[in-house]
């Protein structure tokens, strides 16, 4: 089956709103002969004259008229969709989006991030999904619209983007023996600590940066997420090792210090599909994690 040459609903437009062979020449800049055989070629694929003589003039056959308002539709539908999508204006955005992350993150940078999207599109909700389920087929399908923490295996074309730098530090009570002096690697080593594994690991960075200078230290208790880790530190002896940006509000009141060895800084990314690149509410949601993440 030979597909029909789509030109020519374009040029079916032109020749009905004109109803002139001339003028609907000079609109597509072509010659009248060329516009003619583009009009025999329409009533070749349509079975209708559309355009008879009148006088001096052409008229329009009952046919044309009842094509006339169906192809003007098509066409700006066609305009429509192969024009640069329009500026966004938040403020009438009603959407819900959802960000895939960690507790830490949520609490550390959601209410800002909250804030900052109410200011400008009160329309739109954030919907906050556990790591739990980590696998780059939800960005795929579009079961969620960013993922945000350190980006680990992902599919192939999904998009990566920088967001902020972060380093492991030590937590403990505000009056524990920790607080006071110098925290050497060997005090560190002999104190009680909590180890956060979302994947229940017993060894980390931290473990192994301690083993090179040969020393151990005892993790007494292991917690899934490093709020959990910092409430028990709270009320205990024992010491918390938490990311220092993800949990700067939660570690008000304690005594913070860095690490007497060397760990590697984390990278916290935001991902998403490929799909959304182009969206212009996508790219709006992603500036604005952006602009909460930087701290302006």
């Amino acid at each position: 089956m030979t597909l029909p040459d789509l030109n020519l609903l374009f040029a079916l437009d032109i020749l009905l709103a004109e109803g002139s062979v001339a003028r609907a020449a000079r609109r597509l800049r072509l010659s009248p002969s060329a516009m003619s055989r583009t009009l025999a070629r329409l009533r070749e694929a349509t079975g209708d004259p559309l355009l008879v003589r009148a006088g001096r003039g052409l008229v329009a056959t009952p046919r044309a008229e009842e094509l006339r308002q169906q192809v003007g539709r098509v066409v700006q539908d066609a305009e429509v969709l192969l024009r640069p999508a329009e500026l966004l204006d938040p403020w009438s955005l009603d959407r819900i989006f959802t960000l895939r992350t960690n507790e830490s993150f949520v609490e550390e940078f959601a209410p800002r991030l909250v804030a900052r999207i109410e200011a400008d599109a009160p329309g739109v909700r954030l919907r906050f999904a556990p790591k739990s389920d980590k696998d780059a087929m939800s960005l795929r399908e579009a079961a969620i619209d960013l993922e945000i923490g350190v980006a680990g295996e992902t599919g192939p074309e999904v998009r990566i983007q920088a967001l902020f730098r972060d380093r492991f530090i030590g937590a403990v009570r505000a009056d524990h023996p920790l607080a006071e002096g110098k925290v050497t690697p060997e005090r560190y080593a002999r104190g009680r600590h909590i180890s956060v594994s979302r994947r229940g690991r017993e060894k980390g960075p931290i473990d192994e940066a301690l083993g090179t200078i040969g020393l151990q230290r005892t993790a007494v208790c292991m917690v899934s997420g490093f709020s959990a880790a910092l409430a028990m530190a709270r009320a205990s002896d024992l010491i918390a090792s938490v990311p220092e940006r993800h949990t700067a509000g939660a570690r008000a009141g304690m005594h913070s210090f860095p690490l007497p060895v060397a760990t590697v800084d984390v990278t916290i990314s935001m991902l998403w599909h490929p799909r959304f690149d182009a969206d212009p509410a996508q790219r709006w949601l992603r500036e604005c994690v952006r602009e909460v993440c930087a701290g302006r």
